[in-house]
């Protein structure tokens, strides 16, 4: 199911470009961390950049993913002539489900992106036949009226690429994620070369990531891994090893892989993305592993501790990973306890602080070694530092120049890095998602309004509408629960049997009873009648007391046409909210399930009443 959520602010329609006009377009990962996809238009031509999801929150309960809002793209469908993914990271290519049904549109990526790409689509549309188009680093292609040529990034996952796109009036250099690492994994490099010769043709603008421009300095190398994960085998040589990592990092994999055989270990992997990505990587030629010394997860009990490393998910505390799974001792082939030392090999994403110190609480108390403190060299960005931005822009030599890939903090700061190179700030642009910036041949770049933009919440593989007030909803019961209220009427409006109540996720004290409180216990259609009990809970007491005031609203509803729904719904709510209040127990969503000569009526917009 999806949802738009937010409406834009102005919506711009087909013909909207006049001849000789080159557009950037930012569709999602402007202000945010994902949600990556970017449109450059020219005339009659839209080349898309990258197609992203972004995780929900926890203001979003029951939500798997978020993608851009591709409403531009839909209304100029035939002037979309394909899609360019940069490199295998979610944060880039999850949104291809979606928008690969609504657009049928060529693909193009590198060797491991389309490898990766291809497996989701597998699951998310096994019959959909994706038209793929495999480039490499260095090649120059045409689409349309665009010249793109792919350039060599280094990035926490391989493949990565640059995009020079030459159009009629002028070339556009979007950096994709990278970092200039001099000593990779798999030996590739950023090529600095590649980005100069570029900016020696002449730039008109770039658009470069941002998410580490706050840091000073340079990002670190991947290789620091290595040495880190040495100093950590001699460490717990006698125990088992468990280490937790993205599952697209085929880098880091690579090194725990080259540790295991430094350290004469077995290696198995756990948890579905990332048993995946690693056959993937294997099979393509990306990740090199001997066979051998697999073992099975089924099998790891045949190899001593000090024989093993398990490699699985769960750096981020996600609920259903391997590494939580087995901290909460639900795993049916591992039981940690002191024998095992845990290595989490990843920065927390902000938002997840809690759900990661959660798992290694748990851990601790299962008896665990944690390894997890940066100081400790557990983890290296992606994504580079100020210093290296700077040297980008140096050898870019951009006349225009757009920060992109960042929170809003990112992007400024990332504005003012080019300010100190030397762009001049009336040459800087901080867009916003759905910003249209123009260049118009002879004219100075405007940002001229915006077109549909925001946010696709996608819930399940379904692809339907959700109302606006789901998302209302659904936080309420997440936090208060919800108590139904079921009564049996006839035509004239009478009780045909007694009340019932039923609660789920709703607190209710069960302490003792409070000997101060007199109800009114029962009544029928002839004779009110007072009757005094002695109760064994104060919860017993509560949902009584909860009865009488049901069956109150239900008296308080009867007129001479007899009973109307509605009416009845509206006064049960507001009889049962009174105790509630009252009672200070619970502000449960309450959800009157009325039924009149046997025909049910469950007040399904209960939250509008």
């Amino acid at each position: 199911m999806t949802l738009r959520s937010k409406e834009p602010r102005s919506s711009h329609s087909t013909k909207r470009l006049g001849r000789d006009t080159l557009s950037y377009i930012p569709l999602g990962g402007l202000g945010e961390i994902g949600k990556n996809m970017y449109a450059v238009e020219y005339n009659n031509n839209i080349l898309v950049i990258d197609a992203g999801l972004m995780f929900p929150d926890s203001e979003l309960p029951g939500i798997d993913y978020i993608v851009p809002d591709i409403s531009y793209l839909e209304a100029n469908r035939e002037k979309v002539l394909a899609v360019i993914i940069t490199h295998g990271h979610e944060d880039h290519t999850g949104a291809l489900a979606y928008m690969l049904q609504r657009l049928n549109i060529p693909v193009y990526g590198t060797r491991l992106t389309l490898g990766l790409i291809n497996s989701k689509l597998q699951e998310d549309l096994p019959l959909f036949k994706p038209d793929f188009h495999e480039i490499k680093a260095g090649e120059i292609i045409e689409i349309g009226d665009f010249k793109i040529r792919f350039i060599a990034v280094a990035h926490s996952i391989p493949d990565g690429v640059a995009l020079s796109i030459e159009t009629p009036l002028g070339r556009i250099v979007h950096t994709g994620d990278f970092k200039l690492d001099s000593t990779p994994i798999d030996g590739r490099i950023t090529d600095y070369g590649a980005f100069a010769e570029e900016g020696d043709k002449g730039v008109l603008l770039l658009a470069s990531d941002s998410t580490n421009a706050e840091r000073k300095g340079f990002t670190p190398s991947e290789k620091i891994i290595g040495a880190t994960l040495d100093q950590l085998f001699r460490i717990y040589k006698s125990r088992r090893i468990i280490v937790s990592s993205f599952a697209s990092n085929v880098h880091r994999v690579q090194q725990v892989v080259d540790a295991a055989v430094r350290f004469n270990r077995k290696i198995a992997f756990l948890g579905r993305s990332m048993i995946k990505n690693v056959e993937i990587a294997r099979e393509l030629g990306y990740l090199k592993l001997d066979l051998k010394m697999l073992v099975n997860i089924e099998n790891i009990n045949k190899v001593n501790n000090n024989n093993l490393v398990i490699m699985t998910t769960g750096s981020q505390g996600e609920p259903f990973s391997g590494l939580v799974t087995m901290s909460r001792g639900e795993n049916r082939s591992i039981k940690l306890g002191a024998r095992d030392a845990v290595f989490i090999l990843a920065s927390i994403i902000p938002g997840n602080e809690k759900l990661v110190n959660n798992t290694i609480n748990r851990l601790f108390a299962l008896g665990c070694e944690v390894v997890y403190e940066q100081e400790k060299n557990t983890h290296v960005s992606g994504h580079a530092s100020a210093e290296e931005l700077k040297i980008i822009l140096n050898l870019v030599k951009p006349q225009y120049f757009v920060p992109v890939h960042g929170e809003y903090k990112h992007l400024v700061r990332h504005s003012q890095l080019a300010q100190e190179v030397g762009v001049p700030p009336r040459n800087i642009f901080i867009l916003s998602n759905g910003d249209v910036l123009n260049f118009t041949r002879g004219a100075k770049p405007k940002i001229k309004g915006q077109v549909a933009n925001g946010t696709i919440l996608v819930d399940g593989k379904a692809m339907g509408g959700i109302s606006n007030g789901i998302m209302k909803e659904r936080r309420e019961l997440a936090e208060d629960g919800v108590l139904v209220v079921a009564a049996a009427l006839d035509d004239a409006g009478n009780l045909l049997a007694p009340i019932a109540i039923e609660t789920q996720g709703v607190f209710i004290p069960d302490d003792k009873p409070d000997p101060n409180v007199n109800i009114n216990h029962s009544y029928n259609s002839r004779r009110k009648i007072k009757q005094h009990k002695i109760y064994a809970s104060l919860k017993e007491q509560i949902f009584d007391e909860l009865k009488i005031a049901a069956e109150k609203a239900i008296r308080e509803s009867k007129d001479r046409h007899g009973v109307n729904i509605e009416t009845v719904s509206r006064n049960i709510k507001s009889r049962v909210r009174d105790v509630l209040k009252r009672r200070n127990s619970s502000f449960a969503v309450v959800m009157p399930v009325i039924s009149v000569n046997n025909i049910d009526y469950s007040h399904q917009d209960f939250f509008n009443i």
